[in-house]
């Protein structure tokens, strides 16, 4: 591991707003935050917000500021992206703000029944060849169910045409309750201060043509089906997660 990373990682580990626990711990007993993060972590009454694959932590960051009556919690697996909104939110002193190293599989054990109140999903990888791995499946609505607040609201935004249309035909398959939905954000004229909140990768796909989808929906966990639907796959290739070249932009993911 280089020098950089393990600096990143003892960063981390010295920031009391990161949660990272190792998995025989979070197995070990109920965790301590599990439906107390209000009361604990936040020390307020204010809704929480996700942000799921929160990479550099962008939207976590961008709505602490314009919201600091919301509570917002960045989450994903890679601690080195992690710090950049981590060490922004130390840095500014954003106390509605935190993050947690896990995987999104693992979020049942960490918050409660209608302790969260939004989702926001920003430029996940599509998975065209992975049903159960697309954070707008099936499989992962079941559990953001059962932390949502009853109409709670999940955010998705997405360069990905595949994913685009497959979380349409869920919400459809479903009949989820669609609140705004549009195939070009910033051709619609929509990208208001919270749509226009520019994550790295979102940065990367608007550099290369490419149109951000948004949708806002809210889901239920009532008898979940898959959707039985062919949608051609997206003509190019996603970036790698350090890689910021642009060449073959006409291959296949």
């Amino acid at each position: 591991m280089g020098k950089n990373k393990l600096a990143k990682f003892a960063d981390l580990n010295s920031f009391g707003h990161v949660i990272q626990l190792s998995y025989s711990d979070l197995f070990k007993e109920k965790f301590i935050l599990k439906g107390n993060w209000n009361k604990v972590f936040f020390q307020n009454d204010h809704p929480i917000v996700l942000e799921l694959g929160c990479g550099k932590g962008e939207y976590t960051v961008g709505l602490a500021k314009l919201f600091p009556n919301k509570n917002f919690i960045g989450i994903d697996i890679k601690g080195s992206r992690m710090w950049s909104g981590a060490k922004e939110v130390y840095q500014n002193e954003l106390r509605n703000s935190g993050f947690v190293r896990t995987n999104i599989e693992l979020l049942s054990h960490f918050f409660d029944p209608d302790e969260v109140s939004e989702i926001w999903i920003t430029f996940p990888d599509p998975q065209m060849r992975k049903t159960k791995k697309r954070l707008t499946s099936v499989r992962f609505l079941s559990q953001y169910c059962e932390i949502l607040k009853p109409n709670g609201v999940i955010h998705l935004k997405t360069d990905s045409d595949f994913l685009y249309q497959y979380t349409l035909a869920t919400i459809e398959q479903n009949k989820f309750q669609v609140l705004v939905n549009t195939d070009d954000l910033y051709a619609a004229g929509m990208a208001d201060e919270i749509l226009s909140i520019r994550t790295y990768y979102e940065q990367q796909w608007l550099d290369r043509g490419k149109k951000i989808k948004y949708l806002r929906y809210i889901p239920h966990g009532k008898d979940l089906t898959e959707p039985e639907i062919e949608i051609e796959f997206d003509d190019y290739r996603s970036f790698g997660r350090d890689n910021t070249n642009r060449d073959n932009i006409e291959t296949k993911k």
